[in-house]
């Protein structure tokens, strides 16, 4: 019994001695084992049998964190006739940042010398010679309101910027008299412009011509504009034509902001679209009321781009008549309470330009608009734009807040889609 019990001593509890040999032998197997297995996996030309994983994280480089797009500018264009050219320069001078890119045009109406006056105002100035970024149409062309020439004019400026080259997002056609009421630097190009897409066209319209369709649309008239070297005005010819099917006609107010892609439809016409249109325009009264507001609207791919305002303050009567109100000191909060960028139309040297000077766009008489880019002093009266900064500075006022008021509301859900090319 005693020897049976020490016999199941040592089978439960065997000697470390006698138990030594058995690790290495077990180790030395395992690994034999997996040398024969990976034998297997190797072809004899020593490539692998099956391939090896390859880790994703391997090949990945760390992205560039992409820049935030640079600041929007605009093209303006700044027209005007005969006696003009004093409102033009202050026009010009209201609306001038180093950053934007401006045509200014005084039709043949004006004198020579006027025109001249234009000339060595814009070659002279030492400021834009120094951004050479205000060009004069030097062979004026002759323009009358109620004719195509106007349009035609308006596609002659946005040649001349697009073949100029620079960066630009929007053009603007304006008048002389015409004036801003938000300052360019920190107002109109950042705090608002920055945060809205750059395809969208500010154009006032609608397809319900209305009475338009029986005094505008049917009859059939001719500007001599196109072929004489004098203004005269339109004439009508007795026959008249039906409405078109080829395009629906849409019409609004003349003063637009339109975006660089809709510019280069309209200019190189990759689609017969804005020719046609052109065309049958030549014969409609107050084309500029019609022409941009049917290319837009009949475009596919700019349809769905349209903000259904022209970003102005006008006074006009009920119903509105061909020209509206000149604006006077007793329209100044309304102006204001509009929230628009511009107003119009204003008589040369009224009183409340010197009113939207002093308390809207902070300029002193005969000088630039001073923001971010302007370092100089205001000593003695003098510009502070004299001395040029940083031109990416800017210095947003008051007057953000109710261009980004506006803009808001132009882009809601109640009045974006909805008043779309309607």
């Amino acid at each position: 019994m005693k020897k049976l019990k020490s016999f199941y001593k040592k089978l439960k509890h065997p000697p470390i001695t006698e138990s030594k040999w058995i690790y290495p032998l077990a180790i030395a197997s395992i690994v034999s084992i997996f040398i024969v297995f990976l034998t297997t996996l190797i072809s004899p030309n020593g490539t692998p049998l099956i391939p090896l994983p390859i880790f994703v994280e391997s090949k990945l480089q760390s992205l560039p964190i992409s820049a935030a797009p640079p600041p929007p500018r605009f093209a303006y264009l700044i027209s005007g006739s005969a006696g003009d050219g004093g409102m033009l320069k202050r026009t010009l001078q209201a609306l001038y940042h180093p950053n934007n890119h401006y045509v200014v045009h005084l039709d043949a109406e004006s004198s020579a010398d006027e025109r001249l006056d234009l000339h060595n105002f814009v070659v002279n100035h030492k400021i834009f010679a120094k951004f050479t970024n205000v060009k004069m149409i030097s062979k004026a062309n002759l323009v009358t309101y109620r004719g195509p020439t106007m349009v035609a004019n308006t596609l002659h400026a946005a040649a001349i910027l697009l073949k100029e080259g620079g960066e630009w997002d929007w053009f603007i056609n304006l008048s002389a008299s015409d004036y801003p009421l938000v300052t360019q630097d920190g107002e109109y190009l950042i705090h608002t412009f920055s945060h809205i897409p750059r395809d969208l066209n500010f154009i006032d319209h609608t397809s319900d011509i209305g009475w338009k369709e029986f005094q505008r649309a049917k009859p059939i008239i001719v500007d001599p504009g196109l072929y004489l070297n004098k203004k005269s005005d339109v004439f009508w010819i007795r026959q008249r034509r039906s409405v078109p099917t080829a395009f629906k006609l849409f019409t609004g107010s003349a003063w637009t902001v339109l975006s660089r892609p809709f510019i280069d439809f309209c200019i190189w016409g990759w689609d017969n679209l804005p020719r046609t249109v052109l065309m049958y325009y030549a014969n409609f009264i107050s084309t500029p009321e019609g022409y941009f507001h049917t290319v837009v609207c009949n475009a596919q791919e700019f349809r769905n781009t349209t903000v259904n305002s022209d970003l102005h303050y006008i006074s006009w009567d009920n119903p509105p008549k061909q020209h509206p109100h000149y604006l006077t000191l007793d329209d100044m909060q309304r102006m204001v309470d509009s929230n628009a960028p511009f107003a119009r139309k204003f008589h040369q040297d009224d009183p409340v330009l010197d009113k939207i000077d002093s308390e809207l766009l902070f300029r002193g008489q005969g000088m630039f608009v001073p923001g971010g880019w302007c370092i100089g002093s205001r000593e003695n009266g003098t510009d502070p734009c004299s001395i040029v900064g940083n031109i990416t500075f800017l210095r947003p006022t008051a007057g953000a807040k109710r261009l980004e008021n506006l803009i808001g509301s132009l882009l809601s859900n109640d009045n974006f889609r909805s008043r779309q090319c309607i």
